[in-house]
């Protein structure tokens, strides 16, 4: 009779221990945070005193896009290498910092150097950015990109706002386990780019006589340019331009429910379009012809939006 007495008790103790631990483990979160949240947490709270201000907005500039910073008041920078267990841009022309501003009353982060898979990321490592300017509090994001033309109404220079895109071509950045703090498991992409958006850049650019393109992009995984039989299959498939980003961001954005515009400046058109040969100088030469454009109408988009 002692021994069965003393056995209850010993399972009535680590009963008790048990559910103690359950308890805890709830009320910090541990039990049933997603390790990429955690993961996002670290990268936050490592930085969370050099953040000035909750953002409203964030914008992510692409390949030669950093100019837009030059003439601008920023209050504060915070370079990516300082960030807890985050990705670096290796490309040049990519500074790799956050850098904060406020226009026209607005909040604003700016992603000035993003960071690609064919830098040897993985696709949830490149959008951990992204997830961390919603952390800070962005509603709205701005992806903007360097893009080859597809549509041969297209010469280079013109602006292309994104009205949709095709994702076939690299890892969704939501494979594994849900994050589920940030968004569901199955989230719906009938309207990534957000239409009332488009319609706004569409009046600004009219205002600022712009001739202002509108397309489906295509993501590819580079780091090398497509052969004109891939340019070839992606005009078959419905794009109007191809790069090497933004796609997977806007996935990232979107599952988190914040609100998406996309604009690709178009730097040279797509092999066997172009008779020259497709080469990063040229990317970034046109960019910096087409900056003054591109400033004028973010500057505006920022002051509206």
């Amino acid at each position: 009779m002692k021994k069965i007495l003393i056995f209850l008790i010993t399972v009535s103790l680590v009963l008790s221990m048990s559910i103690c631990a359950y308890a805890n483990n709830n009320l910090n979160g541990s039990n049933n945070m997603s390790k990429e949240y955690e993961i996002l947490q670290k990268s936050y709270n490592s930085i969370k005193n050099k953040i000035p201000y909750e953002v409203d907005i964030a914008v992510v500039l692409g390949s030669g896009l950093g100019k837009f910073l030059d003439n601008k008041k920023i209050d504060a920078e915070i370079r990516y290498e300082d960030i807890a267990n985050f990705p670096r841009s290796t490309v040049e022309g990519h500074a790799g910092n956050y850098a904060f501003l406020k226009i026209n009353n607005k909040k604003i982060v700016c992603m000035n150097g993003r960071v690609h898979h064919y830098e040897g990321y993985e696709t949830i490592e490149v959008v951990r950015p992204i997830r961390l300017m919603k952390m800070m509090g962005a509603k709205t994001i701005i992806l903007t990109n360097a893009a080859g033309g597809l549509n041969e109404n297209f010469v280079p220079g013109d602006l292309m706002i994104i009205n949709d895109h095709i994702s076939q071509f690299v890892k969704s950045p939501l494979i594994g386990e849900n994050v589920g703090e940030l968004g569901v498991r199955f989230p719906d992409m009938t309207n990534v780019y957000d239409k009332e958006y488009i319609e706004l850049v569409k009046k600004i650019a009219k205002e600022q006589k712009i001739d202002i393109k509108s397309g489906v992009y295509l993501q590819f995984t580079g780091p090398n340019y497509e052969t004109p039989t891939e340019i070839k299959m992606a005009k078959t498939l419905g794009a109007d331009a191809v790069g090497m980003s933004t796609v997977v961001e806007a996935i990232a954005a979107r599952h988190m429910g914040v609100k998406v515009l996309g604009i690709s400046l178009i730097t040279n058109m797509g092999a066997g379009i172009s008779k020259n040969e497709l080469s990063h100088d040229e990317v970034k030469e046109t960019a910096d012809k087409a900056a003054v454009k591109f400033e004028n109408l973010l500057d505006k988009i920022l002051t509206d939006i």
